[in-house]
């Protein structure tokens, strides 16, 4: 059996997203808003998600979630991104945006905030 890449690490805590949102690098696309802030390590990327209410109930929420969770751990396995807090905010058309136009999408917010 094939060995899956390791997945990032995750923020948690909302003291993680406020300071993403205060200090980091923001790029939104039409399907979700990336916020982007440099640890200054060589540590593997930490990820955050978050959907707002705005998008709709419990479900549709999590099944945006999770979209975006499998597109970016496809992207970031090819991708080797170190030193690097991401946040990605789903929108109301990252549920219904094609899969590899939203994977587009982050790679383009990535490029956009200077995620290398």
């Amino acid at each position: 059996m094939a060995e899956m890449p390791s997945s990032p690490g995750r923020l948690k805590r909302r003291a993680e997203f406020l300071r993403l949102a205060a200090k980091g690098r923001k790029a939104p696309m039409p399907s979700l808003v990336l916020q982007a802030l440099a640890r200054g390590d060589d540590l593997p990327v930490r990820l955050g998600f978050t959907v707002t209410r705005k998008v709709g109930n419990a479900v549709v929420r999590n099944r945006t979630r999770r979209r975006l969770k499998e597109a970016s751990r496809l992207l970031l396995a090819e991708q080797q991104v170190t030193g690097f807090d991401l946040v990605l905010i789903g929108r109301a058309a990252t549920r219904s945006r094609n899969f590899a136009a939203l994977q587009d999408d982050i790679r383009r917010a990535l490029n956009r905030a200077g995620v290398r």
